[in-house]
């Protein structure tokens, strides 16, 4: 359990200036992340290009608490519901790297349900506009925790969190909602 501290430190440290850029309309660029291994790598927009209907979710951090206990496990419980809804790929991302995700996919029961893509350098998260300091906590840029629908590679629904890193908007049930 996270002490108080550590919780009420993380959320003053968890700031950004800017509004995402990627909006509704808007092509997934093509930047790549690897996959369960460095050597195993994708490049995001024909990754997303070549799917009918996909979510694509970032998370701040594997293993981090709401990441490990909410996000990642809601999509994973809820991958045949979305599927139901025609959904063919579900994606999370992070600035971690692909052995950190694999470990953190295993630790939480992911069997294949959500492809978990690593973006160490956090590149896809700088060019999707969805980036913020999180050096005080975390010790780099992270992800703001977001949701996006895609279709053929272009955004349908967006879904940010407004103070990054809340559990609001881009939850599994809540983005299943609006499909």
């Amino acid at each position: 359990m996270l002490s108080r501290t550590f919780l009420t430190q993380a959320k003053r440290s968890f700031h950004s200036s800017r509004v995402a850029s990627i909006k509704v309309g808007d092509r997934i660029p093509d930047v790549e992340v690897q996959g369960s291994s460095p050597a195993e790598t994708h490049k995001t927009g024909e990754l997303l290009a070549s799917k009918k209907r996909a979510i694509l979710f970032g998370v701040p951090g594997a293993f981090t608490p709401g990441c490990t206990k909410d996000h990642l496990p809601g999509y994973i419980k809820k991958a045949d519901e979305l599927k139901a809804k025609g959904v063919d790929f579900i994606g999370c991302v992070a600035v971690n790297d692909a052995f950190v995700m694999t470990a953190w996919g295993k630790s939480v029961g992911n069997e294949g349900e959500v492809t978990l893509l690593a973006d160490p350098a956090g590149e896809l998260a700088k060019a999707l506009d969805l980036n913020f300091d999180a050096t005080g906590v975390l010790g780099n840029h992270r992800y703001k925790r977001f949701a996006a629908v895609v279709e053929g590679g272009v955004v349908k629904q967006l879904f940010v969190e407004p103070d990054n890193t809340g559990l609001n908007v881009s939850l599994a049930e809540n983005v299943i909602k609006q499909l």
